[in-house]
């Protein structure tokens, strides 16, 4: 993979999402770095790391950033809330790919990815050494940081999924996310994203994101449900989490001894 002067590897997962490739990926909620290094370097193509329903923030991003440099996997923050000042800090330590909730309609995904871009690009605030790059070493960094960074904009309403066509025209969004859980609230199915008319949306979905140009993202609960989304025409899916596979397995090998 070509790098950037300095030695900072280009942005692999935001090359094969525009190429349409499969990217597999895992839900990072813990909060630690000690799990997001053992996940990293697990094979994954991406990893998210939560800002928006999980314990993270720029403190916490920072370390689990150090300790999945070298792994297999992308980081994607998602950032609590699209607001520039909390995408301009996730940046600036370097989460160069960032998943953006609750993007209701163009303008919104117009504002987010503004955010992700120096003048006269877009907005974000100019730092000169942060460790995005390299605290200063990487040549040219300021005018081509834009190449390099991943928008992925998350839909989950209603009103939101009539406006995937808007929302895929943005230049410089990346990937459209659909966020079952808050889709599934917003259907009147709070807490059953597996309800009929809540699948038949998020099935449709995956043609239209396509079709507009975008790579289309999901998550789902576990392998099974993957391959069908995966099959459906989603070509970046995370099929599990952190804390998922802690807690069952740890359930599963807590009930084999139980029944002796």
């Amino acid at each position: 993979m070509p790098e950037w002067p300095g030695g900072m590897a280009r942005n692999a997962f935001k090359q094969a999402l525009s190429r349409g490739e499969r990217q597999v990926g895992l839900w990072c909620s813990m909060g630690s770095a000690v799990a997001a290094e053992i996940v990293a370097g697990a094979g994954f193509d991406w990893i998210v790391i939560d800002g928006e329903h999980a314990p993270n923030d720029i403190t916490t991003l920072l370390p689990q950033l150090q300790a999945m440099r070298g792994g297999t996997a992308e980081p994607v923050f998602r950032v609590p809330w699209n607001e520039p000042v909390i995408i301009k800090r996730a940046l600036d330590v370097g989460a160069r790919s960032l998943l953006i909730p609750f993007v209701q309609n163009a303008e919104e995904a117009r504002r987010a990815v503004a955010a992700t871009r120096y003048p006269p690009l877009g907005i974000r605030g100019v730092a000169v050494g942060p460790r995005a790059n390299d605290y200063g070493r990487i040549q040219n960094y300021h005018r081509n940081a834009h190449l390099d960074t991943c928008v992925l904009v998350q839909i989950e309403t209603r009103a939101a999924l009539r406006e995937i066509e808007a929302v895929a025209a943005v230049e410089g969004v990346d990937g459209i996310f659909i966020g079952p859980s808050d889709l599934a609230a917003d259907f009147g199915h709070l807490g059953n994203p597996k309800h009929a008319e809540v699948q038949a949306a998020i099935g449709e979905a995956a043609a239209r994101i396509r079709s507009g140009g975008k790579a289309a993202g999901t998550l789902a609960g576990n392998a099974e449900d993957a391959e069908a989304l995966f099959a459906a025409g989603y070509n970046f899916t995370a099929v599990g989490s952190d804390a998922g596979i802690l807690a069952r397995n740890a359930e599963a090998l807590a009930a084999r001894f139980r029944t002796r």
